[in-house]
């Protein structure tokens, strides 16, 4: 399906002086979805400097001058329409994995894998290692852990929303990136569009890989759906924020659409 999404930011430039932005707001074509159109305003226009991090995220660089500051981006991308199931797929032995997996069976700031492997083994007791272990994890935290807006902080992390049984998307995806490492399953963290989200905002959900491959589960729908649009791949969320800044700023205004182009 084609899709046509967009973000837009206001910034409040506090103080007197412009401060640094490091934003992550373009998608990279590949194998899963093809970007065909972009179009990107920022105002007043500064100079910006991309460059791809350690994870192959397309990031840009500014400054930005004091007083009001607006980012505006649109894409338009081809993407599936259905996401790609493989109920039974094998756990990987950890000795097979490509080397780039391994970062993402880790502990990391958010996703403390090493301290949830026994909830991880209540919440799989009976499945067959692999895809269904991560689709046991997927479903348990649907039904158990309530969606609610400001709950959490940008410093929760998986141990707490364990805890507390409540969050929001970045908090799912958290707490299914743990449980699926402590069972040797590499899992990352996935930032970008989900059509017809309810309410709209930009998303989070997290991969898993068994079987040689990457699998979608997101732990906020009840049932598989595609019409993504990936934009950033991380750890966890300290690697994937749309704006990172180096300074004293306030977001004041923002919007995000998705729609079939």
């Amino acid at each position: 399906m084609r899709l046509s999404a967009g973000c837009e930011m206001v910034l409040e430039i506090d103080q007197p002086g412009p401060i640094s932005l490091v934003l992550m707001l373009r998608p990279s074509s590949s194998a899963l979805q093809w970007v065909s159109e972009e179009r990107h305003a920022l105002s007043p226009m500064v100079t910006v400097l991309e460059y791809l991090d350690n994870f192959g995220n397309i990031c840009q660089r500014m400054q930005a001058p004091a007083g009001r500051f607006s980012i505006a981006t649109q894409v338009t991308v081809e993407t599936a329409a259905t996401l790609e199931v493989a109920p039974g797929t094998p756990l990987d032995l950890v000795s097979a994995l490509p080397d780039k997996t391994l970062q993402y069976l880790l502990p990391s700031r958010y996703c403390q894998s090493d301290l949830v492997g026994e909830r991880a083994r209540e919440i799989t007791h009976g499945c067959k290692m692999g895809y269904d272990q991560a689709e046991a994890i997927r479903a348990w935290i649907q039904g158990n852990i309530e969606y609610c807006y400001n709950s959490s902080d940008a410093s929760t992390s998986a141990l707490e929303t364990l805890r507390d049984r409540k969050g929001v998307c970045r908090d799912f995806a958290h707490l299914g990136i743990a449980l699926c490492r402590s069972l040797t399953m590499p899992a990352r963290m996935v930032v970008g569009y989900l059509h017809e989200l309810v309410p709209m905002d930009l998303h989070a959900w997290f991969e898993v890989f068994v079987g040689g491959r990457w699998f979608t589960f997101d732990a906020t729908q009840e049932q598989p759906r595609g019409g993504r649009i990936v934009i950033a791949y991380g750890r966890d969320a300290a690697d994937v924020a749309m704006l990172t800044q180096f300074g004293a700023s306030t977001l004041t205004e923002m919007g995000v659409w998705v729609k079939e182009a």
